[in-house]
């Protein structure tokens, strides 16, 4: 088994991490665990507690995976040919009780899937038409406005934005806002660049509750995949609850394709 040597790097060094990443994405949608952008949207917090793992008898700097804790969930993308079940062992050594489910890694033992599942959609470059428009600076509290109505209990903040736009992955980021004919911000969404001819991601995707039904979320969606496929993206996916069927349909409005159904694994109880 391989021998595993593990780095909890501070956010402004996650630099590696995010490129080790770009590296792994496909052309066509990820397999799984993290994408680059999933880590880039995490850094807008400033005390993002991110985990690198890398081959003690290989390079000791180079990763072999990544991953971090997503509340309860333990999200991880591994290398194409780590060594999975060296990873999942030391994996599990990170989880406290409560931290019982895992994305991205066979965890020894962890033969029980969770009941909710989630739909994974792709979408292939093409022309379109959008009134989304760019998040500069100026836009910034108004894509925060859209973020906090969107999702209730969000803590997004103007501050947490900067911090995101500042970090390492700030550069992977392109943001779509849309305005109602009055000018009010309406819906907002975040795709996240992996390199040329590599899948992109969008997260996340809102839209204020007294604009919904009138095209604003896929106008949102249609900027931020255009700026994505104007920056060489080979294609673009999303990742959404299956139950979640406004969402799934806006997705599917914009020209998304369900590819597949996927569940993360979770910790059996025991007796």
């Amino acid at each position: 088994m391989t021998s595993l040597v593990r780095h909890r790097p501070a956010p402004a060094e996650t630099g590696p991490a995010l490129r080790a990443l770009c590296e792994w994405t496909p052309p066509d949608t990820p397999g799984g665990g993290l994408h680059p952008g999933d880590l880039g949207w995490y850094l807008r917090y400033d005390d993002a507690a991110v985990v690198l793992w890398a081959d003690a008898d290989a390079d000791p700097a180079a990763p072999v995976a990544v991953g971090f804790l997503d509340g309860p969930v333990l999200r991880v993308t591994a290398a194409p040919g780590a060594d999975l079940a060296a990873l999942s062992a030391d994996a599990e050594d990170l989880l406290s009780p409560g931290q019982d489910w895992c994305d991205g890694l066979p965890m020894p033992g962890w033969a029980t899937e969770r009941e909710e599942s989630w739909s994974v959609m792709s979408w292939t470059p093409r022309p379109v038409s959008s009134r989304a428009e760019p998040v500069d600076a100026d836009a910034a509290a108004d894509r925060v406005l859209v973020q906090r109505s969107a999702f209730t209990g969000s803590t997004f903040t103007l501050e947490r934005w900067r911090t995101m736009k500042r970090s390492p992955g700030g550069g992977l980021a392109v943001e779509a806002l849309v305005r109602t004919p009055g000018g009010e911000p309406a819906a907002a969404a975040t795709g996240w660049f992996a390199g040329v001819g590599r899948c992109g991601l969008l997260e996340p995707v809102g839209t204020r509750p007294e604009h919904r039904g009138h095209g604003h979320g896929r106008d949102a969606v249609l900027g931020a995949c255009a700026a994505l496929a104007r920056r060489g993206a080979s294609a673009v996916a999303v990742v959404t609850p299956s139950a979640n069927e406004a969402a799934v349909a806006t997705y599917r409005s914009a020209g998304f394709t369900v590819v597949r159904e996927t569940r993360d694994r979770v910790r059996p109880r025991k007796p």
